[in-house]
């Protein structure tokens, strides 16, 4: 025959250092309701500190965060401020220089290099003709200034590195002049050779002058041997103020120093 279970449970209570026992009858199923209680409590308890710890040391981080957001928010409109005068500044610098037509400040790359490729080059010899002599093939220098050849005539197989004139470093907003008298075949812009004049010269040559500042002359015109057609600048595919000038004959590109003497 199975034993069933007491219906009560006795709880015997002793206070410590007294010899005195109180006993408590209690239900078993009080009981076990008090238990089952007990360890439902401890459970909340536990997963309740597993959630609240992150919880309040994010929340301790939050008064750090806001004054970090707000000194990075101070600093990115000062930095506004600084690009928004920054801008001002070269705007009114390219009005400037739109207006008298170069450069007022000479380009640091300009004043920052020490070692010469090339020998200077003077525009010309002294009491050479250069202005008005009839000349109608390329045979003037083009320039007043003294300047520097950084880069000659290169020419190659297809595929490789080639350069169909002469690069002669020179400060922005000197005087660039036509090596002969001829017609304005062409002024505009170019990504490659940015700001440039193409001259048509007799015997069918051609003189190109790139990277210029200002052009002062329009397709069409006549111009007369040694006249001012533009001013040397920094346009297109350039990393330094220079003219690249560039003559062609029949389409075939001519080496300048074969028909320019002047200022060797």
């Amino acid at each position: 025959m199975t034993k069933r279970p007491h219906p009560w449970v006795r709880v015997i209570v002793q206070t410590d250092g007294s010899l005195e026992k109180k006993q408590l009858h209690l239900p078993r199923w009080a009981w076990q309701a008090m238990v089952g209680t007990a360890i439902v409590v401890t459970g909340l308890v536990i997963l309740g500190a597993a959630f609240l710890l992150p919880l309040a040391r994010t929340a301790g981080r939050v008064p750090g965060l806001e004054r970090r957001i707000a000194r990075l928010e101070a600093e990115n409109e000062r930095i506004g401020d600084l690009a928004r005068a920054l801008d001002s500044a070269e705007a009114r610098y390219a009005r400037l220089r739109t207006m008298i037509g170069a450069d007022i400040v000479p380009d640091p790359l300009v004043r920052a290099s020490g070692v010469p490729i090339a020998p200077a080059l003077a525009a010309r010899t002294v009491g050479s003709p250069h202005r008005g002599d009839g000349a109608v093939i390329p045979r003037h220098w083009p320039l007043d200034d003294a300047g520097y050849i950084t880069r000659g005539q290169i020419g190659g197989p297809p595929g490789a590195e080639s350069h169909p004139g002469l690069d002669i470093a020179v400060t922005t907003g000197s005087l660039v002049r036509a090596t002969a008298a001829g017609t304005v075949a062409e002024a505009g812009t170019d990504p490659e050779y940015g700001n440039f004049v193409l001259l048509q010269h007799a015997d069918e040559y051609q003189s190109m002058y790139g990277h210029l500042s200002r052009l002062l002359v329009r397709p069409g015109q006549l111009v007369e041997s040694g006249e001012v057609i533009g001013l040397s600048g920094n346009t297109g595919n350039s990393s330094a103020p220079h003219l690249h000038f560039e003559i062609r004959r029949r389409a075939q590109v001519v080496d300048p120093l074969t028909l320019v003497k002047e200022g060797t």
